[in-house]
This record gives structure tokens, sequence and C-alpha cells, in this order.
């Protein structure tokens, strides 16, 4: 089926961890609509940020069963999705696992719609990549940043 949304996502941290942001272009294909989102967080990691963004992306879609292209240059999330590794760890109960909560989110929006996902190379000069790296790092030096609890709770307890 042909896809009806690409979704371009990609997460940045200063320091890891640090403060961090995500950015998400969000393309409605066939159309000229296109719509970005972000949002900074003020103690996270790169990997938490790379698999919000994607979160994010999918939760703003308001019609379910839509045919969605995830663009990401996150072998972590790509590969985690695509080699079924999430699966696994969703049946041992994302026991020992990190970023647990946001997989479990993801998993929850994921099976809403009918999406795949391919990894591109980061800083290579990809339009809608480089658009999703301004507004990760600029979402990650705003002022009054949001808290990722999670991870400021629970997050030292898993590492």
């Amino acid at each position: 089926m042909p896809h009806q949304v690409h979704i371009y996502t990609d997460g940045a941290a200063k320091g890891n961890p640090g403060n961090g942001g995500y950015g998400v272009v969000m393309e409605l294909i066939g159309t000229p609509h296109k719509k970005e989102f972000y949002e900074g967080f003020r103690l996270t990691t790169n990997n938490r940020m790379e698999l919000l963004a994607v979160i994010v992306g999918l939760e703003k879609l308001k019609n379910p069963k839509m045919n969605v292209l995830v663009i990401s240059d996150s072998k972590y999330v790509v590969d985690s999705v695509e080699k079924k590794w999430i699966l696994g760890w969703e049946k041992k109960g994302f026991a020992n696992r990190k970023n647990s909560d946001l997989w479990k989110r993801f998993l929850k929006i994921y099976r809403q719609h009918h999406v795949d996902f391919k990894w591109i190379k980061g800083h290579n000069n990809h339009p809608q990549n480089e658009r999703c790296d301004e507004l990760a790092v600029y979402a990650s030096g705003l002022e009054n940043l949001s808290i990722d609890t999670f991870y400021e709770k629970e997050g030292e307890k898993l590492f």
C-alpha cells in the first residue's frame, strides 16, 4: 500500500545524558501540507529523544490505520523495530531494557497504524532530516525545558 504520510524524525542531546530535544517533520503525501513539532528536555539521552520523536509523530496522526513511512537516522530505533527486537523485549516484559517506558508507549501507537521504517544517514544533506536536526538542537537549547520524568526518576536505577 502506498504511504499516506511521511514522518521524518531526529533527536539530540547536549551531553548524554544532558539537555536534549526532538524534531519531527510530517508530510501528507500528494499535498503541500507539512507540519513540524519539537520539544526540549532538561535531562535525557539522545536515544530517548530519537524514539520520542517517532512516538510524537505517530501520536499526531488524527486517523487510525494510516499507511506511514518513518524516516530516521537512528539505527537504534529503526533496527529495534525492523529487526523485531522490540517484540522479544516485550515478551520478556522489557526486563533490564533501557527506555522501557517509551518502547511501551511506542507499541501502543505503532499498532494503531501500518508503519514502515527507513533508515537514512544523518548529516548527509537530506533536507527533511537536516530540518529535524535543526528543530531538535533548537529545542534542546530552549529555556524552561520539559522534564523527562521517567528518566529523571527511574533512569539512574536502570543504568
